[in-house]
């Protein structure tokens, strides 16, 4: 999955520190006000911004990365896997999709941060962090890692990749469903998981491989 499990493993841990930097900002009493500022000021300039065609495509957007497609995607990835009999690769997007999903059940119930106000679509539970971005990031990055072989046209996928999550990211700061930290720590946590646990394994599978008796 990776040529060089040890730099995968560098920059998805670069990634989930970021993660929790955006929210420990959050969280202590002291940064808080600040991160708040922020997420007002960009609040205020999408309120300012809005149209509705660019409500439209966020709409879209938001269809897109929401369970009903995201789901299949998944599963459908998982199959393909399972009968190519690559496990590895396998185990990899399950392990990022199973801890992703759980770490936002359980951020959500533990920070229970209220959305923003005047939401342009309907929305459920807690704001922090945006489970669109984690899964948009989990699904479009991990995809790219397990089913496209290393080399350039996979650096190609990848930038796509990060492109819609970014996008899929702004969107839901544009229809307010979310704070902009909200999208920005989602992101940052999946696109670690989607790049950690195949770097992971592979590392585990090297340092095995490194490590087992020659017959």
């Amino acid at each position: 999955m990776l040529v060089d499990s040890r730099r995968g493993l560098l920059v998805s841990g670069c990634l989930l520190v970021g993660a929790a930097v955006v929210t420990v900002l959050y969280l202590l009493p002291a940064t808080r006000p600040g991160v708040q500022t922020v997420d007002d000021a960009v609040w205020r300039f999408v309120v300012s911004i809005e149209n509705k065609p660019t409500t439209a495509v966020s709409v879209a957007l938001s269809w897109l990365g929401g369970g009903w497609v995201d789901w299949p995607l998944r599963i459908a990835a998982l199959l393909l896997l399972a009968w190519r009999r690559h496990w590895l690769r396998l185990a990899a997007f399950a392990l990022a999709v199973a801890t992703s999903e759980a770490l936002i059940w359980w951020m959500k119930a533990a920070i229970d941060r209220p959305r923003p106000p005047s939401s342009l679509i309907a929305t459920t539970g807690a704001s922090f962090p945006s489970g669109h971005a984690i899964a948009s990031a989990v699904t479009a990055v991990g995809l790219v890692l397990v089913l496209a072989a290393p080399g350039r046209e996979r650096w190609r996928w990848e930038v796509r990749a990060v492109e819609f999550t970014a996008v899929m990211a702004l969107s839901r700061v544009y229809l307010r469903a979310h704070w902009l930290t909200d999208t920005v720590a989602g992101a940052l946590l999946g696109a670690g998981l989607a790049l950690g646990w195949p770097a992971l394994l592979m590392a585990l599978r090297y340092r095995r491989g490194a490590t087992a008796p020659t017959p």
